[in-house]
């Protein structure tokens, strides 16, 4: 009788635990501090990092085995250009273009080199530590993506009206921060705030970011600069 009383105390618990999650929500505007008007608010990255209770970071309804991402090599492009994945995610890079790609990504977050992989084939990346992942295309510069890894399952990116909805967050104390391509590292501390989650509080309110950074040219994966393009297929 005891175990019976204690389970279904336990199940008492955990429906209130997910009762009590709510969506959070924030609205973005992204600014040029080169130009007036407003730009693209989308693909902005907001996620809350718990201060309370740090250690749970799984909501009690997420999937234990979420379908593995994948970042697609297509026509020149990565699909999507903008990844958010919890940190220990494995990401899957298939070339589906009819001809090479060398993926890396060496500057700064999980480095890696691919090395050279045919159309139809895959590689696999375990990013195995928080932080943003610039990754590049030795033989196409114009190929970039992001992959941004996050020790916290309480994220989300805004979409083409600057909405942002994060699902499944408990009540408590939170730390939220902001990244946006283009924006400097300064402009992105600024933004950060702490914030307090309840039944009578679930909005954000509005993060205004101002992009203060032109496109940077990366060099190849060899520090140099990219050779004239003459072909899609490298030399043998």
């Amino acid at each position: 009788m005891l175990a019976i009383a204690c389970l279904i105390a336990s199940l008492v618990l955990r429906g209130n635990a997910a009762s009590a999650q709510a969506t959070v929500t924030a609205q973005v505007h992204v600014v040029s501090e080169r130009a007036a008007h407003r730009k693209n608010p989308s693909n902005v990255v907001l996620w809350l990092t718990a201060l309370d209770q740090p250690t749970a970071l799984r909501p009690a309804n997420a999937p234990s085995s979420p379908p593995r991402p994948r970042l697609t090599q297509r026509d020149k492009k990565f699909d999507p250009h903008i990844m958010v994945i919890p940190v220990g995610t494995a990401v899957e890079f298939p070339n589906r273009d009819p001809f090479f790609h060398n993926v890396f990504s060496l500057f700064e977050g999980k480095r890696f080199d691919l090395g050279l992989y045919e159309a139809g084939t895959s590689r696999l990346v375990h990013f195995d530590r928080a932080g943003v992942s610039y990754i590049f295309c030795n033989i196409h510069p114009e190929m970039s993506a992001v992959v941004i890894a996050l020790a916290t399952p309480y994220f989300a990116v805004s979409d083409s009206s600057g909405k942002i909805n994060i699902a499944n967050v408990p009540p408590g104390r939170y730390n939220a921060q902001v990244w946006a391509e283009g924006v400097s590292a300064e402009n992105l501390k600024a933004l950060s705030r702490e914030v307090t989650i309840s039944e009578s509080e679930l909005s954000l309110g509005t993060f205004r970011v101002a992009e203060d950074g032109s496109p940077k040219m990366h060099k190849n994966k060899y520090g140099r600069d990219y050779d004239a393009p003459v072909s899609d297929y490298p030399p043998k």
